[in-house]
């Protein structure tokens, strides 16, 4: 019986070295010595302290600063854990929303987006100003949706608004390869863009 148990118990072992030791191992060799800094977390410094990843978003609230798509993530109250709040751009649970475009929440949130931006009536909005991405933790939005940004941010740290367009035209990615995804701005990176320039 140990002849039939012991090939059985050597793969186990073997496998369990291949496939759990050297083969992770490799594979983060090769991307430190490849990409390394996208296999650290694409992390962004300021001052020498890092402030986020380019690849999650983060909450602004302040006029001063281009505001992100909205995030639908939530974690657990801290009051009753049975219960969820909102968490904006929590990476440890990523997830959208779920409404569907009959839902009653939806159409209200989507309303309070769009009445926060502060524009004059008819104006159009992009949809990623007001809706949430699948993941909840979306870092870019579109190239109108910063342009639509620009007189509130350049009236806020009284600059001229010529001078805020071209920060964003500068920012603005195109498609991955020039065929995948859309032309985006990372919304953190415009901002670091922005702190970085002298103050008046």
């Amino acid at each position: 019986m140990l002849n039939q148990i012991r090939p059985a118990l050597v793969m186990i072992v073997a496998m369990t070295i291949l496939t759990g030791l050297v083969y992770p191992l490799a594979v983060t060799g090769i991307a430190e010595a490849v990409f390394p800094k996208q296999a650290r977390g694409s992390l962004l410094e300021a001052n020498g302290k890092i402030v986020g990843s380019a690849l999650i978003g983060q909450s602004f609230a302040e006029d001063k600063y281009f505001h992100g798509r909205p995030s639908a993530t939530t974690d657990t109250d801290p009051n009753d854990a049975t219960k969820t709040v909102p968490a904006p751009y929590n990476a440890a649970n990523s997830g959208g929303s779920n409404l569907g475009p009959t839902s009653k929440a939806l159409v209200d949130r989507v309303k309070d987006d769009a009445a926060k931006l502060g524009l004059p009536p008819g104006t159009p909005i992009p949809a990623d100003l007001v809706t949430t991405s699948g993941s909840g933790l979306d870092p870019d939005i579109s190239p109108a949706a910063a342009s639509l940004q620009v007189a509130r941010v350049a009236q806020a740290r009284n600059r001229p608004a010529a001078e805020i367009q071209r920060l964003v035209a500068d920012a603005t990615k195109g498609r991955t390869f020039g065929l995948l995804g859309e032309p985006r701005v990372n919304v953190l990176q415009l901002n670091l863009a922005l702190d970085s320039r002298p103050q008046r």
